[in-house]
């Protein structure tokens, strides 16, 4: 077992977000599913990682009972779950320190949020020296306003600024970052294909 799963973030704390409705792949819970039955199948390993603000009051407060994997999924036997406190994986886990123990040096990257969350652990793991794959259709991500909107506007008034860049760019964005430099792409049935017939 030399490959890794890692999936990221795909917990119930998004779902309580009024941003949710805009969310650019509302299944990723069965897409992050899909690829860890495919993953488990070809004897890899799958890590769960779920991100926590304690102290902050907001969806990602683990008091609110909201840091957990969306409903319907659940790690196999012997799956770790872990929690960071940061936008990526390993600087506040021990994440690269059990991948490490159990000779892996590639991982596959899927999760919430394609350009926030799961491209720093991209990242950050092609500097460590794993091979990476990113897994573009098995992330999900939420549309950005410019850095100059006024805060706490509606949803509604949000996707109507035409200066918030939508989903289908910064999903592109995100590739054209990583691809080459920190990560091959690839898309769900490229790891998970379906069975024909």
């Amino acid at each position: 077992m030399n490959r890794a799963l890692l999936v990221i973030d795909v917990q119930e704390s998004f779902r309580r977000r009024p941003n949710w409705e805009a969310v650019s792949a509302p299944d990723i819970d069965a897409r992050a599913a899909r690829l860890a039955e495919a993953a488990r199948a070809a004897g890899d390993l799958v890590v769960w990682i779920l991100h926590a603000e304690p102290g902050s009051g907001g969806a990602f407060d683990p008091e609110l009972g909201h840091v957990r994997l969306m409903d319907g999924l659940a790690p196999a036997a012997g799956e770790p779950v872990m929690t960071k406190t940061s936008r990526n994986a390993f600087t506040t886990t021990g994440l690269q320190q059990f991948l490490t123990g159990r000779g892996v040096t590639e991982v596959a990257v899927c999760g919430i949020q394609t350009e926030q969350c799961c491209e720093t652990t991209a990242r950050l793991a092609a500097d460590l020296g794993y091979r990476v794959t990113f897994v573009t259709d098995a992330t999900a991500t939420f549309p950005i306003e410019h850095r100059d909107a006024p805060p706490g506007r509606p949803l509604a008034e949000i996707l109507a600024d035409p200066a918030t860049l939508p989903t289908d760019q910064i999903i592109a964005r995100t590739e054209y970052a990583l691809a080459g430099r920190f990560a091959a792409i690839a898309s769900l049935d490229d790891l998970a294909p379906v069975p024909v017939g």
